[in-house]
């Protein structure tokens, strides 16, 4: 079946655009409750992150599931992996999160995730998508669903964070600057870092509803880096606004990136023993990740971009590592799905045990150049039955000569093309990019 509203990552969208509304958000809880319910669930949970909608579509949600005879456990701004994991510890049969991750204010989405944390099989989004197509009916008033809210959701997930690193580990000496991108980690991260024994500087923890992802957070890291350089930290940490993705900023201000934070934590598991399967990147991570860890004889598979596609590989290699260059990792061998302050934790706790910089830790892999180019496209142009585009990336390809990539990736958001080009020079790949892009745009 081809899907209506469900995307690789739920159901995003401009809020008041259908079907981003009150009204689609109070049948689609309704429609959930009824098939999760039908399947014997008889209690979801409902987190979001500081978005101003967010009191709008959880109160349409909330609404929606009672309507159709499901009990309801609201979190209010919790991050995305906190619900994965709360859904599981409070034995729920879904997790609704209501984000739009790194977007600004104005856009808002939902996911959902499934009794063990993971997401939602494609048959049960397709089996909710059916019955949005049902009138909707209200169960009777006894058999209505109760809300009630989770006074200690925090607390739970702070609890969960510290224990994905070793009791015994301690972050004293380590002085950290964290920014919570004004999302729904602000009232969590640093309290985890604090915990366990870190000296904490945060900033971007004030949310207003419409501040959240603005000027801050992993996306926009330039603050972090400026305050890191300004308290003379040893690291920076920037979460994005639903918390599922971590940068990291060393003690010279320079960034680091989901790639080089895959590569650190990987080289760790692997001196521990406890890397298994390949690890798995996508088809934009950078060509020097899968040249170091090939280097230490460490297994890297490509999955198409998108965090669904990273766990679907990493479920078929038998690998408990995975991740995206914007800093969404998956760690399946501490949690179920991405989590920015899990990840952050592995390396700081690389750094603890190893006593080295973040520094000096990522310089065990060497970035290639990189250069993407969006080019705008009609819907629905198939660039593999286009002649003249498949004879230009022939072209760049062989002027590369085995030493760098090219990658021509539609997006799954905006009707762009995006045209990368990697290789060892710069200037090059800058050159090939551009005329690459060009000529894609003549022929679209």
């Amino acid at each position: 079946m081809t899907r209506k509203y469900f995307g690789t990552d739920g159901i995003r969208g401009h809020v008041g655009e259908y079907p981003v509304t009150a009204e689609f958000m109070l049948k689609l809880g309704w429609a959930a409750g009824r098939v999760l319910g039908s399947a014997g669930g008889d209690l979801v949970i409902i987190g979001k992150d500081t978005r101003i909608s967010g009191y709008m579509f959880e109160s349409a949600l909330e609404a929606g599931l009672s309507a159709a005879g499901v009990d309801v456990r609201l979190l209010g701004p919790m991050p995305t992996p906190a619900i994965a994991y709360l859904t599981r510890t409070l034995h729920a049969c879904s997790g609704i999160v209501i984000s739009a991750s790194h977007n600004g204010y104005a856009d808002n989405g939902i996911k959902f995730f499934s009794g063990a944390g993971t997401k939602l099989p494609d048959e049960v989004e397709l089996a909710i998508e059916k019955q949005l197509d049902k009138p909707m009916e209200t169960v009777n008033s006894a058999k209505l669903g109760k809300a009630e809210r989770v006074d200690d959701a925090a607390g739970r997930y702070i609890e969960f964070c510290k224990s994905t690193i070793p009791m015994s580990l301690s972050l004293k000496g380590l002085k950290l600057v964290v920014d919570c991108a004004n999302g729904a980690t602000y009232h969590v991260a640093p309290s985890v870092f604090d915990e366990l024994g870190a000296e904490v500087i945060p900033i971007a923890i004030e949310p207003d509803g419409l501040n959240i992802n603005r000027d801050c957070g992993s996306t926009q890291p330039d603050r972090l880096q400026k305050t890191v350089l300004e308290h003379n930290a040893d690291a920076g940490i920037a979460l994005d606004g639903d918390g599922d993705r971590v940068i990291m900023v060393d003690h010279k201000g320079e960034l680091v990136d989901g790639d080089e934070l895959l590569f650190i934590i990987a080289i760790s598991r692997k001196e521990q023993d406890a890397l298994q399967g390949s690890v798995v990147g996508t088809l934009m991570s950078n060509l020097g990740l899968e040249h170091a860890l090939r280097s230490h004889d460490i297994a890297f598979v490509r999955a198409n971009v998108g965090d669904r596609y990273v766990l679907e590989m990493m479920r078929q290699t038998g690998g408990v590592l995975g991740g995206e260059s914007s800093g969404h990792i998956i760690c399946l061998d501490r949690t179920t799905t991405g989590d920015g302050i899990v990840s952050a934790l592995q390396v700081l706790a690389v750094m603890a045990q190893g006593g080295k910089t973040l520094h000096e830790l990522k310089h065990g892999m060497s970035k290639y150049p990189q250069h993407m180019i969006n080019v705008p496209v009609s819907n629905g142009v198939d660039l593999d039955a286009t002649p003249a585009v498949q004879e230009a990336v022939r072209s760049v390809e062989q002027r590369l000569a085995g030493k760098g990539r090219v990658l021509l990736r539609p997006s799954g958001t905006e009707p762009v093309v995006r045209v990368m080009v990697e290789g060892e020079d710069e200037q090059q790949v800058i050159k090939e990019a551009d005329q690459l892009a060009s000529k894609v745009a003549a022929a679209v």
